[in-house]
């Protein structure tokens, strides 16, 4: 049976991270099951960085259409979160801005199956353009978020204001409150969580192949 070459295919999936880790255990993982092409963006790190990438990459006419995955490690601010933690995002908050995100609860099912064992939290993921350390913590979790990285809510806003798309936000935790990091660049050794981010594009693969997304 041939192909018909007129007909469009499914719409392509970003998948951003700012650290040159987070894109090294994304890029040894299993690309089996992914519904379109699949581009594994590192952005750098900061919301301007990630700004500036995100808008660049969806300028592009290959990925104009992408639904958008923000990626990587992340801070815990509840107690009890432990290295190795996911966080499904609800909503991202950046500058008194939320951008809702799509597809939470399959996402988590997902999740569970692809990492066994691992608990998944979910919940607002708030921005920062800083490593939050020390009370900062507890200032973040009073507004009702339960973790925060310095990307996510600005790729995703960035996403969102490049055109209609399903977006989402998936972190594994690294430094929580009573597993504090010294510096960012002891990132390096989690391993767990490093372990673990490796193992999720499995999920992001079917919520992308469950969101309602537009044919090219």
């Amino acid at each position: 049976m041939s192909t018909d070459p007129a007909r469009p295919g499914p719409a392509p999936l970003l998948v951003a991270c700012a650290l040159g880790i987070e894109r090294l255990a994304l890029r040894t993982a299993d690309r089996g099951g992914a519904r379109g092409p699949v581009t594994v963006l590192r952005t750098g790190m900061g919301p301007k960085a990630a700004e500036r990438a995100v808008t660049r990459a969806l300028g592009k006419d290959s990925l104009r259409d992408a639904a958008v995955v923000a990626t990587g490690f992340c801070a815990g601010l509840a107690p009890g979160m432990h290295p190795g933690d996911l966080v499904v995002a609800e909503e991202t908050r950046h500058d008194g801005g939320r951008t809702p995100c799509v597809g939470t609860a399959l996402l988590v099912e997902e999740l569970v199956r692809a990492v066994p064992g691992r608990t998944v939290h979910t919940g607002p993921l708030t921005g920062s353009d800083h490593v939050v350390r020390g009370h900062e913590r507890g200032d973040l979790l009073a507004t009702g978020a339960i973790a925060v990285d310095m990307e996510s809510a600005v790729t995703l806003r960035s996403a969102v204001t490049a055109g209609v798309r399903p977006v989402a936000a998936v972190r594994v935790v690294v430094d929580a409150p009573q597993h504090e990091l010294v510096r960012i660049g002891t990132v390096r050794g989690g391993i767990s969580a490093f372990r673990v981010l490796r193992a999720v594009l499995p999920a992001f693969f079917e919520w992308h192949r469950s969101s309602p997304l537009p044919r090219r």
